[in-house]
């Protein structure tokens, strides 16, 4: 299974469901296919620089039948910043939303960390946007195929104007992204399990429990704050989260 999604993603082609052909189901065995993957890329040199959060919308939960998020890595080699136009080629179904980033301070190794231990860890934050992507045809996923697809990970891109968590209403920050100029995703910090920090502690405990705690310097997608949009060569994205300057950026072919 591993080899069947490492190969979709190096030549550019879909697969159907690995919980289709291969009767994945189990949450333990679908990350056990992304630790494979994970492993070989990190051979390969790629270079992990955070984690994602998938699943913080209890209405996405809910259509999938489970409880609780899950997560996925963010490399570096698919890292983007304000401004930069972003090749949609290394993507198969690119789709894009928008979501709050804390960038670590210092680490988070306990399973049972607190709220408080978490907000004294981090060293800012700063909107942002994910790209999601999927190597299952169609987007066709059940949970076991977004976590054996590294929580349908994409890239990434972080504006430029990073704050101190005291700083914002993280939970009732309004956000808009446009494309092209139309209005396309409007959301609010609440939609991520409540608030952006309860979805990064679950990480951040998730992390530690598993053997691969938040470090110094990791970068942390918290959660789409609205829903996510589809991407084109040629598109142009504005994203504006209350308290952070509005940031962009653009795809091509």
């Amino acid at each position: 299974m591993a080899d069947a999604l490492y190969d979709a993603r190096r030549i550019g082609k879909s697969i159907p469901p690995l919980s289709a052909t291969y009767g994945l189901a189990d949450p333990v065995a679908a990350y056990g296919v992304q630790d494979i993957n994970t492993g070989r890329w990190v051979a390969e040199g790629r270079r992990i620089v955070g984690r994602k959060i998938g699943l913080t919308s209890k209405a996405v939960q809910q259509q999938l039948g489970v409880s609780e998020p899950d997560y996925g890595m963010l490399w570096g080699d698919l890292a983007y910043k304000d401004g930069d136009e972003i090749s949609v080629k290394p993507f198969l179904q690119p789709r894009i939303e928008a979501e709050i980033a804390f960038v670590m301070e210092s680490e988070i190794r306990s399973p049972d960390a607190t709220l408080t231990e978490l907000m004294s860890a981090i060293g800012y934050a700063l909107a942002s946007v994910e790209i999601v992507d999927s190597a299952i045809a169609d987007w066709k996923i059940t949970l076991a195929d977004t976590i054996a697809d590294n929580a349908s990970a994409g890239g990434f891109a972080l504006g430029t104007n990073p704050r101190k968590i005291c700083d914002v209403d993280l939970k009732l920050c309004g956000m808009l992204m446009s494309r092209n100029g139309v209005h396309a995703s409007l959301g609010v910090g609440a939609a991520c399990l409540g608030h952006p920090l309860v979805a990064a502690l679950w990480l951040a405990r998730k992390m530690a429990e598993v053997g691969r705690p938040l470090e110094a310097g990791d970068i942390v997608l918290s959660g789409a704050l609205g829903p996510m949009v589809s991407v084109a060569a040629g598109d142009y994205f504005t994203v504006e989260i209350q308290g952070f300057s509005p940031f962009g950026v653009s795809f091509v072919a």
